[in-house]
């Protein structure tokens, strides 16, 4: 049995109280301050707003957002994160949406919170720094006016309250609120374990606290009694300085950010020896890049593939299946089974039936089909969204997940990118993952996206938009192709290639694939 994020804090103020919880641009909060502030920062909010209310923040991966998560959570509120890379109509219209009733914001987004208050006049406004308003309140000037006498929510009596709201990430119109409750959230004693954490483990998080990667990672960490190591501002250069001086034990890193620091000039040369875990997800990652890295930082490495809808990890690939040699070395490809008391089903996008009643095992290991959980994470639904809401579980009260996947006769599950973004080419389905993971293999590539581009003899045409190595010559199209010649079906070869800077990314790392197809023309 594991521990709700209040309780987990309750409880390690009192056996580990002078340990640190959260650290930030050398500022440290133990146990025992976590505990009283947060304690604090609930007294505060329940003057200002009822239980039940929701209250947003905006700032960065700061020691102050896991206070104010903790600390809403003690006075029984939601907590709705603000992505802070919106712009001041989007959000507008998510403060709006989720009818905030308090804002903490950081001074260096005083303009869109104050955009934000005049859209809302009831909201109130505190600000994480000093304020020279006298109408809003400096957060620690708010804090110290409150006691610090628990207000005692947040409890296993409390598992079914939803204490967030995560806005997704929506391409049209204002993102959707999913709504989590303590008891999709809570980190139990063998997940706890499957991390590997020790006394003394410092947790590096550089993910944004508006994203569920972020929040999980922030979560897991807690409630392990380890010492969260925020980081507000990523570059390549301060994370690897980072984790080798400040002694990072875990770290959860998105793709994206593991290619950065593999191809940081010199990092072969700093030492990494005291991680014990990364722990990756949150976007698909190629065997070349995942054998980089575990060539690099040389520790144990954990797959996640999950989604908010689904309370964060649905299936992990564990660090015994990390074998880049052997007969493992397929599983790099794959995101591990599904975690303990999670189902998953393969099942037809068409029909929503199961690909094999009753198993969600493929009559053939490996067809494809839409994703589908069964999971004590699952989110109840949408904040104020009850058609969209039913839209997200079939008849069967399985999650549809929108990804397409399938699972091999030992129970992996392999991606095969969202059911949207496979690529129909000359009547024969393509994944584009697959094509990915072959062309990520060839020396000149140092990222790869694959979309499908309409085509007049095809249907759609299989292009992949490539970003070159420094240093590499540029290979042509034909080369590429041919590269890909015994590794894949000709069908799935790529017949376009372009050559681009950068992929175009979200906050999460994931790659905008409708961007890449917007641009080719």
């Amino acid at each position: 049995m594991g521990l709700h994020l209040p309780d987990a804090v309750r409880l390690h103020a009192t056996e580990r109280g002078t340990s640190a919880a959260l650290t930030c641009d050398g500022s440290t909060v133990g146990y025992a301050e976590l505990d009283s502030r947060s304690n604090r920062i609930a007294r505060a909010l329940l003057v200002e707003t009822p239980a039940g209310s929701r209250i947003g923040f905006l700032a960065r991966t700061r020691n102050e957002a896991g206070e104010i998560l903790v600390g809403a959570a003690k006075a029984g509120l939601v907590t709705v994160p603000l992505n802070w890379r919106l712009t001041v109509r989007e959000l507008t219209a998510v403060a709006q949406d989720a009818e905030l009733t308090v804002l903490l914001a950081e001074p260096e987004f005083r303009a869109a919170a104050d955009a934000v208050c005049a859209a809302l006049p009831t909201l109130r406004l505190v600000v994480i720094g000093p304020s020279e308003d006298p109408g809003v309140p400096a957060y620690e000037t708010w804090l110290a006016a409150h006691p610090d006498d628990d207000p005692g929510r947040g409890t296993a009596a409390d598992a079914d309250e939803v204490f967030l709201q995560i806005y997704t990430s929506g391409t049209t119109g204002v993102p959707k609120g999913v709504l989590l409750t303590h008891g999709n959230f809570y980190a139990d004693t063998t997940e706890l374990r499957e991390y590997l954490w020790e006394p003394g483990s410092v947790a590096l998080n550089a993910l944004p606290m508006f994203h569920i990667g972020g929040l999980g990672w922030l979560r897991v960490a807690l409630t392990a009694g380890a010492n969260s190591l925020m980081f507000p501002d990523f570059t390549p250069e301060t994370a690897a300085e980072t984790i080798e001086q400040e002694g990072v034990t875990h770290a959860f890193l998105v793709p994206s950010v593991l290619h950065l620091l593999t191809e940081l000039p010199g990092v072969e040369r700093r030492d990494f020896s005291r991680l014990t875990l990364i722990t990756y997800g949150s976007a698909p990652i190629t065997p070349a890049l995942l054998r980089r890295s575990m060539g690099l930082f040389a520790c144990h490495f954990m797959g996640k593939y999950g989604l908010t809808e689904g309370g964060g990890t649905v299936t992990q690939l564990p660090p015994e299946d990390h074998a880049p040699d052997g007969h493992k070395r397929h599983l790099l490809t794959s995101v591990g089974r599904p975690r303990r008391g999670v189902d998953v089903v393969i099942a037809d996008p068409e029909t929503g039936r199961p690909v094999e009643p009753g198993t969600g095992r493929p009559v053939e290991p490996g067809t494809a089909g839409e994703i589908r959980i069964r999971s004590r994470h699952n989110t109840p639904g949408y904040w104020n969204r009850p058609q969209e809401t039913a839209a997200l579980y079939d008849s069967e009260g399985l999650l549809c997940t929108g990804d397409g996947g399938y699972l091999d006769a030992d129970g992996y599950l392999f991606l095969t990118d969202r059911i949207k973004d496979m690529i129909v080419s000359g009547g024969e389905n393509v994944y584009p993952t697959e094509v990915e993971s072959v062309l990520a293999e060839h020396p000149a590539v140092s990222e790869v996206a694959v979309v499908g581009v309409p085509d007049d003899v095809w249907g759609e045409a299989v292009t992949a938009v490539v970003v070159l190595r420094q240093g590499t010559d540029r290979p042509t199209e034909r080369e590429l192709a041919d590269f890909t010649r015994d590794r894949i079906a000709s069908y799935k070869k790529p017949r376009r290639v372009h050559f681009v800077d950068a992929l175009p990314r979200n906050p999460n790392g994931k790659v905008l694939k409708r961007e890449l197809r917007a641009g080719i023309h």
